[in-house]
């Protein structure tokens, strides 16, 4: 009989038993919000032979922003079903960290079972001025530096130090994209080269459309159980069996771009580095961020990355991190991996970073 591997973190086993997603697209006119959800939120259950009364806790990640009206999180909840009450949170940042919120309530050991869900149209607004409301308000917003001319900042820092090249930014966006080809959900999949790659025009210096993620519409859930009841169902549970989140400074000023410390910090109490990672899944929006991000990380060159596309083939804002979490741990109830990492990052330029460590049952 399988037993669920010890945590690093936490005395209790969680797993993640189903994982779910919209179809990702550049604008979703016929739906709203609760219409994307519907089905996504369906499907999870029927994957994990649940209805929404098996739940115990709910906690999702979006938003207001993007909708410009308040508590758009509580219209979402018609998706889940407002009847009987439930345990309910919210996070106003990417829904990865609602599954971290839901693993460390399911750590007090009165819940066993989570849903956890994300959703967001980016089609709605203008992400330029939306996401430099993030910045610190006094000395960096009042300039509305956009996301893009930002990365480019630091994809630079990276060529500065020789740390990466132009190509190497292809490299990355010609392999993900190949890779999305076997993607249904994915949003941007095809097979360019990098010689074909390089001959785009820059959208800002160095890094060119390539490098860019799409904009996009889409929605993702999942379900976590904790304990052995997650072997009741599926055969494969994916264990966290470790999980951290570090912050980095705030004022660009005091980081180091060319590096992420705090991907690095997350990852060791994580303990990425104590076992070989067949598959990782990380949220690096712009090409060069994956390549720092992995370097962050500790990841060998035997290590698979983002064999879904990853975010330059699909980056719904508030979903995209979640994803990459459902993308690992597919991996894992499938049997192709039996140690997986996922990455979600948050803020500007990789200020925040969550990481996890999935791994099968012996």
């Amino acid at each position: 009989m399988s037993t669920a591997p010890q945590p690093k973190q936490g005395t209790r086993p969680v797993a993640i038993v189903s994982f779910a997603q919209a179809p990702t697209q550049r604008r979703i006119e016929q739906a709203n919000e609760v219409e994307l959800l519907m089905p996504v939120i369906s499907e999870v259950y029927a994957q994990a032979n649940m209805t929404k009364d098996d739940v115990d806790f709910v906690c999702s990640g979006s938003t207001d922003y993007l909708i410009g009206g308040p508590f758009s999180f509580v219209t979402a909840l018609d998706a889940v079903g407002v009847w009987p009450p439930k345990r309910e949170s919210h996070v106003e940042m990417d829904a990865a960290w609602a599954l971290y919120e839901s693993w460390v309530q399911l750590q007090e050991g009165d819940l066993d079972v989570a849903l956890v869900y994300g959703f967001g149209k980016s089609s709605l607004g203008d992400l330029q001025r939306i996401l430099a409301l993030q910045l610190d308000p006094y000395t960096m917003a009042p300039l509305w530096p956009d996301q893009v001319s930002l990365a480019a900042l630091q994809a630079q820092a990276m060529i500065d130090r020789g740390l990466a090249t132009e190509e190497d930014f292809a490299g990355v966006a010609s392999r993900s994209r190949r890779d999305a080809m076997n993607n249904p959900n994915a949003q941007v999949a095809n097979d360019l080269d990098v010689a074909t790659l390089l001959k785009e025009e820059y959208i800002a210096s160095p890094l060119r459309r390539h490098c860019v993620p799409p904009l996009s519409d889409g929605a993702a859930a999942m379900i976590l159980v904790a304990g052995d009841r997650a072997f009741d169902v599926v055969d494969r549970p994916a264990w966290i069996t470790g999980i951290d989140h570090r912050i980095e400074a705030h004022a660009f000023g005091v980081r180091d771009l060319a590096t992420s410390p705090s991907t690095t910090k997350a990852a060791h109490m994580a303990g990425v580095g104590e076992g070989d990672v067949d598959v990782a899944e990380i949220h690096a929006p712009f090409a060069h961020q994956e390549i720092l991000l992995a370097s962050a990380l500790g990841l060998s060159s035997a290590t698979t990355l983002n064999p879904s596309g990853g975010p330059l083939a699909a980056n719904p804002l508030m979903a995209g991190g979640l994803i990459r979490f459902g993308e690992a741990a597919n991996r894992i109830m499938d049997g192709t991996a039996s140690r997986a990492v996922a990455h979600a990052t948050s803020g500007p330029i990789l200020q925040q970073n969550l990481v996890a460590v999935l791994e099968a049952a012996s």
